[in-house]
């Protein structure tokens, strides 16, 4: 069995202006907000954003830019 790597780009592209759950890569923060916008970097841009700190609610950011 060989792997195939896919790109992500397409799907993420589908789920502009939907509710989206961001995980950080150390698993520890996450935010959840309307996906405005993914560029070709993966650099997403969220609206109506919250942040969540192991699974606690640290309150609204509003839009953010998650590099």
């Amino acid at each position: 069995m060989s792997f195939i790597p896919k790109n992500p780009r397409p799907m993420l592209q589908d789920l502009v202006n939907e509710e989206v759950i961001v995980r950080l890569k150390w698993g520890q923060t996450e935010y959840k907000g309307r996906l405005i916008s993914v560029d070709s970097y993966m650099n997403i841009q969220l609206s109506g954003t919250e942040e969540f700190i192991d699974l606690k609610s640290t309150g609204s950011l509003g839009q953010v830019l998650i590099r």
